[in-house]
């Protein structure tokens, strides 16, 4: 298979298990590209890609940008705190007067759920969603995919916890239905506030004991709490959410087994997780970040249908 099952990349829902492992795939070969001493490659030299960030990102709108102008690609950076958006302007509105610059490819992160599907229905070109709400969030599933099998060798098989607050995740979500896809097992972990209440529908497990769901574990992905999201409280106190679901190197050094650790970023340290297990050989933040720009080339050279 060298070509996606869909036109555009609105969630992992709407991949097939070869869609997502033919994009791991080419982020291999991409990823021996950016580790040369020469990193861009000519792959999308006549397509302009917009980046569209209703929403403020740091990591995800610089892996974006860097994944494009390394496959040479004309870029095309577009942030709302500083357009017609604060005037009134519609979603239709912004993207078809960027679409008659005879734009191509559109990356788009925006607060509302379904954003994303809603675009792809009204125009033409290719709709990649870089996180919609907290309702997916593809390329940041696929990067965390890549990254466990990169350290592990397969998922197939693989026991991976998802921790914290899956109920304001995007992040969570999205790798729910990209690690099932892949054959592994996931469970998820936290306070019961902060679990959707249609959690066990997805079929994964649910625990509210940290340490059991550590020790269950191949794989911990340690999620922050997204207090910007949250117009109630969903728990006392940062303090009491971290005695029970902060993961500390005390803790870590006394599992029966070496555990991978991640964390999709950014890191509120002390909270969700401490420095010293951040920074210890056990985790793999730091390569998530470096594999989210070949997963992301990857991800735009198949959408562009250059495979």
């Amino acid at each position: 298979m060298t070509k996606l099952s869909t036109k555009h990349l609105l969630g992992i829902k709407d991949l097939t298990a070869d869609d997502i492992q033919l994009i791991l795939n080419t982020a291999e070969s991409f990823k021996e590209v950016i580790n040369r001493p020469i990193k861009k490659v000519p792959s999308l030299r006549d397509i302009t890609i917009a980046n569209l960030f209703f929403e403020n990102s740091t990591r995800t709108k610089l892996s974006f940008e860097l994944a494009e102008k390394r496959l040479s690609a004309d870029v095309v950076n577009f942030a709302s705190a500083s357009s017609s958006v604060k005037k009134g302007e519609t979603l239709i509105d912004t993207v078809n007067n960027i679409l008659a610059m005879k734009v191509d490819m559109v990356v788009m992160r925006h607060p509302n759920p379904g954003a994303a599907v809603f675009l792809s229905k009204h125009i033409d070109a290719k709709i990649v969603n870089a996180g919609d709400g907290a309702h997916e969030h593809p390329t940041q599933a696929l990067l965390d995919a890549f990254s466990i099998k990169e350290k592990l060798g397969s998922i197939k098989g693989k026991k991976i916890v998802i921790v914290g607050d899956v109920l304001h995740s995007r992040v969570a979500l999205s790798n729910i239905f990209c690690l099932q896809k892949l054959g592994a097992e996931v469970m998820v972990c936290g306070p019961t506030t902060l679990m959707p209440k249609y959690i066990s529908s997805l079929g994964v497990k649910v625990e509210h004991n940290l340490r059991k769901a550590l020790e269950w574990c191949d794989v911990a992905n340690m999620l922050r709490i997204q207090l910007e999201r949250q117009d109630i409280k969903f728990f006392p106190s940062l303090r009491e959410y971290t005695m029970l679901y902060g993961l500390n190197k005390s803790m870590l050094d006394s599992l029966s087994k070496k555990i991978v650790i991640m964390h999709p970023g950014p890191i509120n340290r002390g909270v969700e997780i401490t420095s010293d297990v951040a920074d210890s050989d056990q985790s793999i933040i730091l390569d998530q970040v470096e594999n989210g720009v070949a997963v992301r080339m990857a991800v735009l050279f198949l959408l562009a249908g250059r495979a």
